[in-house]
């Protein structure tokens, strides 16, 4: 595994998580990780489809609570 970088995204609305992941993986290796953190309903469904269009790996997908959850992507 590369690098490992945590984005907090919590408090953006929907697509921007998903539009910051991509801005940060434009700067990254393959096989670094981005782990995310984000609070927007749709989230995790976004990350899935956006690893789909980007030929990206979703490692893992994480519900922390309170509407929080917490992926890891491997580019």
């Amino acid at each position: 595994m590369g690098n490992v970088k945590v984005l907090d995204l919590k408090g953006l609305p929907c697509p921007q998580p998903t539009l910051k992941m991509t801005i940060e993986a434009n700067s990254m290796k393959p096989g670094d990780v981005i782990e995310a953190v984000a609070d927007c309903p749709t989230f995790v469904d976004d990350v899935k489809n956006w690893c789909q269009r980007m030929r990206k790996t979703l490692m893992w997908a994480k519900d922390e609570g309170a509407g929080v959850k917490r992926v890891q992507v491997q580019l």
